[in-house]
């Protein structure tokens, strides 16, 4: 079973990217869940996101203490949350930042990935809500759906319009992640 815990502020779309990944994973044919983390938050916020996705059905409805992955929205997080807490071994951490991987202070036995998609989004969607950009490069890391499907799950999400301009910015992301 791949667990995936999203980090983000209110307004960046955690709580969709755990969302359209559940739905992804379970349109090809995958068992998935997706539940949101947070009290009375406004926008800004720290919030949590999760998603698990399984080739069988999963038993278990409770919070992620041991994620395979972390997808950070928003890199000012690193040091206020502790993104890390509970990584399994061998895990990888996926950042929202300009910075390069090795330059943010995580330090642990996992992978850091980076990807710019702030300025992604402000160049496709002009709006800095990284959700479906993040999942560009979430696909790329981790294969653990398809990026076609996903593609697919976003433009039915948002629509026509805006689900074009976000599939822009998956594909984007997914060419732009560095290790």
């Amino acid at each position: 079973m791949l667990e995936i815990r999203l980090h983000g502020r209110g307004g960046q779309g955690a709580v969709t990217a755990g969302e359209l990944l559940a739905k992804t994973a379970g349109k090809e044919g995958k068992w998935s869940q997706s539940f949101p983390k947070f009290g009375v938050e406004r926008r800004g916020a720290p919030v949590q996101s999760y998603c698990r996705i399984d080739s069988e059905r999963i038993r278990i409805h409770q919070e992620l203490y041991e994620p395979d992955l972390v997808v950070v929205m928003d890199a000012s997080l690193i040091g206020a949350v502790d993104v890390a807490a509970g990584l399994k071994k061998g895990g990888k951490i996926i950042v929202n930042t300009k910075a390069e991987p090795g330059s943010l202070g995580l330090e642990g036995d996992f992978s850091v990935y980076t990807v710019d998609a702030t300025s992604v989004a402000l160049d496709k969607l002009g709006r800095p809500i990284v959700n479906t950009a993040m999942l560009g490069a979430f696909v790329k890391v981790t294969g653990a759906v398809g990026l076609e499907g996903l593609l697919e799950e976003v433009k039915e999400h948002f629509g026509e319009k805006l689900g074009e301009k976000n599939v822009e910015a998956v594909k984007a992301c997914y060419e732009q992640v560095k290790e």
